[in-house]
């Protein structure tokens, strides 16, 4: 899915198996990628909320900009 965030453009994947789901996350500007994984009965904004900080835990190290 393709979602406008604080950060700009990011395409989130959600994978789902059995009880575990894996969140893919691409900041399209940066083309930086993340990934992490999570309960799969974990609601879906609390899955996406992790990717963006961890997106923007990644920008911020690399160097780029990322908003506060």
């Amino acid at each position: 899915m393709n979602v406008k965030t604080e950060l700009g453009e990011v395409l989130f994947e959600i994978t789902r198996l059995r009880d575990i789901a894996r969140v893919s996350a691409v900041h399209v500007a940066s083309n930086t990628e993340v990934s992490l994984v999570g309960p799969a009965n974990a609601p879906q904004a609390a899955l996406l909320r992790a990717a963006t900080q961890k997106l923007r835990y990644v920008l911020a190290k690399a160097g780029e900009k990322a908003p506060p």
